[in-house]
């Protein structure tokens, strides 16, 4: 197997993942979708975990050697960021959607320098807008972000190309399609179901639901 498919492989089997083409979920954007990932669950699964976490933190050593500073998105990427940060003994800060109303004011929470080079880490990637934002503070505060990493990402379309006009890499443990190929060959879907999901990718803004 693929890393891309063990780690979807424990998503389904923690339930982080849930499909349904018969009742969709409503995120938090309003979007109708036949899949909801909650990869919060896979905190407190250790081993999960530990598997999740030595993989991010190899992807990160292999692809941003240079990278000498770890930021975590608040908030769900936060916990994933400090255990890679942890595990490779590097720096971590966690940057807020917006900064705090209270205190300090701070959007960027611990201790960098200009200069620095971080690697983001995010525990999903659907738009990518939140993602994208974290980046644009650091840079605006001088530093150089040289990829995001996340655990799960969706592949839309429309995601690669705010990415790749951003000029930042993104990379992921697993995949929307490598999630759908490993269900349908479980038989946890049916061929049906599979061609309800990929419609979804298709244009997932617009998708009602309406099967």
């Amino acid at each position: 197997m693929t890393n891309a498919i063990l780690t979807a492989e424990r998503l389904l089997q923690t339930g982080a993942v849930q499909l349904s083409t018969t009742k969709p979920y409503t995120w938090s954007s309003g979007w109708k979708s036949p899949i909801y990932c909650d990869n919060r669950k896979l905190l407190s699964q250790p081993f999960t975990r530990d598997f999740i976490k030595s993989e991010l933190c190899n992807i990160l050593f292999e692809n941003f050697p240079d990278g000498d500073l770890v930021a975590g998105v608040a908030t769900a990427g936060i916990p994933w960021g400090a255990m890679v940060a942890d595990q490779l003994k590097l720096p971590f800060i966690y940057v807020r959607p917006k900064p705090k109303e209270h205190g300090m004011g701070n959007q960027i929470e611990g201790m960098y320098e200009t200069g620095q080079k971080a690697v983001i880490i995010e525990d999903l990637i659907s738009t990518g807008k939140s993602s994208l934002l974290v980046a644009n503070v650091l840079i605006n505060q001088g530093v150089e972000v040289v990829g995001i990493l996340s655990i799960f990402n969706y592949g839309f379309d429309s995601t690669e190309v705010e990415f790749k006009r951003a000029g930042i890499q993104l990379l992921s443990l697993t995949n929307y399609d490598a999630l759908l190929s490993l269900s349908l060959q479980k038989e946890m879907i049916l061929k049906e179901q599979h061609e309800i999901l990929l419609r979804w990718k298709e244009d997932p803004a617009n998708w009602t639901g309406v099967f």
